[in-house]
C-alpha cells in the first residue's frame, strides 16, 4: 500500500511523457489517458478502502522518514476527494475526445491537450496527498502551468486576456503561499504537516494566528472566497467548455481541501471561527447575487460556484466534527455537479452557438435529453430532496443548528443562498428550454479550439455527462456509507492525533 500511493501521481506524468512522444498518434493519446486515469480512479477507491479500514496510509518517498523526508498521506478525506476528483477528470476527458472527433476528425493528434490535461490531474493529486507545505506548493504550481497552456489553446485575444488575469492573480497567490511557507519554516525548523501540527503551539504568541491568516489568503484566492474571488467569473467563462467543467469541478475544490487540512492540523480550534463564519455569508450572497445579473450562461454558472464555496466554508467555520464532515461531503458534491454543468453548458452552446440566455430558447423541443441533463444537476445543486446536494446541505443545517447562535444565523443565510440558486436556475431554464426555438448563431471565431451553433454532438458526449450525474446519484443511493465515513474523517481532523501517528509513528503522552 505504501507503493500503491505514489501511483496517482506517477502514472498521469508517465501517461503525459507517452503523449508527447506519441503526440502523431491520436488514438495512442486517448487510450493512454483513458486507461490511465480509469487505473488512477481503481487506486482511488482502493485507498479509500484501506484508510476506512485501516487508518492512514503513508508512502516516504526516497526512503526517507518524515521530517526530513516528503511523505505522501491518504487518509479518509484525501482518498474520498481524489476518488471523485478522478472520476470526473476521467468523464470530462472522454467529453473532451469526443467533442474533438466530432469537430476535427478522428484522426486528429494534440501536441499540448492530453499531456497537459494528464500534468494537471497528477498536481491535483498530488496536492491531495503531499504531506508537507513545500510540496503542496509544487502541486499548486503544476496545475497552474498545466491550467494556463488548456485555458489559452488556440483561441483569440479575449481569451488571452482572461487567460492572463487567472495567471497573474495565480502567480501573486503563489508568491505569497512561497513566503509563508519561507517563514513557517523559518519559525518552526520544519514544513512536513504532521511535524508542524506539534511545534505551532510552541510558537510565541501572536504567530500562529499571523501564519494561520497568510495560509487563509492564500488558500482563498485558489479557492476563490469573497472577497478574493473576482479573478474567477472572468477566467472560467473564457475556458473551451471541457477546460471549464474539469477547473470549475477540481481547481477551487483543491484549495478549499488545502484549507481544510492546514487549518485544522496546524490551526486547531475549540470554538466556531467568526472570521470565516463572516466570510462564508459574504462568499454565499456575493455568489448567488451575482449569478442573477448574468446573462452569460457561464458567467452564471461561475458565481454560483463562488456562492457554494461558502457553504464548504461555513462547514469549516463551524469547527467541530460534524461541521468538518458537512463540507467534506459538500466538496465531494460539489466537484460532481458544477463540472456537469459546465459540461452542459458545452452541449448547449454547440446547439445554440451562444452564452447569451436572451438570444436561446425551445430547446426543451429540440433537444429534449439535453433538457434532463441541465434539470437534474440543476436540482442537485439547488438542493431538492432527494438529490445529493440535499443531503450535503442538510449535514451542515444540522451542524450549525448545535453549534451556538452566530453559527444558526449563518444556516439560515444558507438556506438563503440555496433559495437565490434555485431561482437563477430556474431563470435558465425558462430561457433557455421553454419558449420558441430560436436558429443557431454562426460561430463568431471558427479557428479556436470549440466549434459552436453546429449541433453536431457525439453519443459519448452525453454519455460523458450522464456518467457524471450518474456519479452525483451514487452520492445519494451511498449516503449512509458515505457520511458514516465523512463522520470518522471530521473527528479524525479534530483530534489530529490518527495523521500525525500514522507519519511520524505513535508516541506517549500525545
Amino acid at each position: 500500500m505504501t507503493t500503491i500511493i505514489t501511483l496517482p501521481v506517477l502514472l498521469p506524468m508517465l501517461a503525459a511523457a507517452v503523449s508527447v512522444i506519441g503526440s502523431r498518434s491520436a488514438a495512442l493519446q486517448r487510450v493512454v489517458g483513458v486507461a490511465v486515469l480509469a487505473v488512477v480512479a481503481v487506486i482511488a477507491g482502493v485507498l479509500l478502502v484501506v484508510a476506512d479500514e485501516r487508518g492512514p496510509v503513508v508512502a516516504e518517498l526516497g526512503g526517507w522518514a518524515a521530517p526530513v523526508g516528503i511523505a505522501l498521506v491518504a487518509d479518509r478525506l484525501s482518498a474520498l476527494l481524489l476518488l471523485v476528483s478522478t472520476l470526473v477528470t476521467l468523464a470530462v476527458l472522454v467529453y473532451a475526445i469526443d467533442q474533438r472527433i466530432a469537430d476535427y476528425g478522428r484522426r486528429t493528434a494534440s501536441t499540448t491537450f492530453h499531456p497537459m490535461y494528464l500534468m494537471l490531474c497528477a498536481g491535483v493529486s498530488l496536492a491531495y496527498l503531499t504531506g508537507d507545505l513545500f510540496t503542496l506548493f509544487v502541486a499548486f504550481e503544476l496545475m497552474l502551468t498545466a491550467s494556463y497552456v488548456l485555458i489559452t489553446r488556440r483561441t483569440g485575444a479575449r481569451r488571452i486576456r482572461a487567460g492572463m488575469t487567472y495567471v497573474t492573480v495565480s502567480l501573486l497567490s503563489s508568491l505569497l503561499f512561497l513566503t509563508a511557507v519561507a517563514l513557517v519554516y523559518a519559525a518552526t525548523g520544519t514544513v512536513n504537516l504532521a511535524d508542524l501540527s506539534e511545534r505551532i503551539g510552541m510558537l510565541q504568541p501572536g504567530v500562529g494566528p499571523v501564519l494561520a491568516l497568510m495560509l487563509l489568503v492564500v488558500f482563498g484566492i485558489k479557492a476563490a472566497i469573497v472577497p478574493l474571488h473576482f479573478w474567477l467569473p472572468d477566467s472560467y467563462p473564457n475556458a473551451p467548455g471541457p477546460v471549464a467543467a474539469l477547473f470549475a469541478g477540481l481547481l477551487t475544490k483543491v484549495g478549499f481541501y488545502a484549507l481544510l487540512r492546514t487549518e485544522t492540523l496546524l490551526f486547531g480550534r475549540d470554538a466556531p471561527w467568526t472570521l470565516l463564519l463572516v466570510l462564508a455569508i459574504a462568499t454565499m450572497l456575493v455568489g448567488a447575487l451575482g449569478a442573477l445579473a448574468q446573462n452569460d450562461l457561464n458567467r452564471l454558472l461561475s458565481f454560483l460556484l463562488v456562492s457554494h464555496i461558502g457553504f464548504m466554508l461555513f462547514g469549516l467555520a463551524v469547527f467541530d466534527a460534524a461541521g468538518l464532515s458537512g463540507a467534506m461531503l459538500y466538496a465531494a458534491h460539489h466537484i460532481t455537479v458544477l463540472a456537469t454543468l459546465f459540461l452542459v453548458s458545452g452541449l448547449i452552446t454547440r446547439r445554440t452557438g451562444t452564452v447569451a440566455l436572451d438570444e436561446m430558447g425551445g430547446l426543451a423541443r429540440t433537444a429534449p435529453g439535453l433538457a434532463v441533463l441541465f434539470a437534474v444537476p440543476a436540482l442537485t445543486l439547488a438542493g431538492i430532496p432527494p438529490t445529493a446536494g440535499f443531503v450535503a446541505k442538510l449535514a451542515l443545517l444540522e451542524a450549525g443548528a448545535e453549534a451556538g447562535p452566530f453559527p444558526q444565523v449563518v444556516a439560515g443565510v444558507l438556506i438563503l443562498a440555496s433559495l437565490l440558486t434555485l431561482y437563477a436556475l430556474v431563470r435558465v431554464w425558462v430561457r433557455v428550454f421553454w419558449g420558441k426555438p430560436k436558429p443557431p448563431r454562426p460561430d463568431d471565431d471558427p479557428t479556436d479550439e470549440v466549434l459552436v451553433g453546429t449541433a453536431r454532438t457525439s453519443a459519448p458526449m452525453y454519455a460523458a455527462t450522464g456518467g457524471l450525474i450518474a456519479v452525483s446519484l451514487a452520492i445519494v443511493v451511498f449516503a449512509g456509507p458515505l457520511t458514516a465515513v465523512t463522520a470518522q474523517a471530521g473527528v479524525d481532523l479534530m483530534e489530529r492525533t490518527p495523521y500525525i501517528d500514522a507519519v511520524l509513528g505513535p508516541q506517549e503522552g500525545r
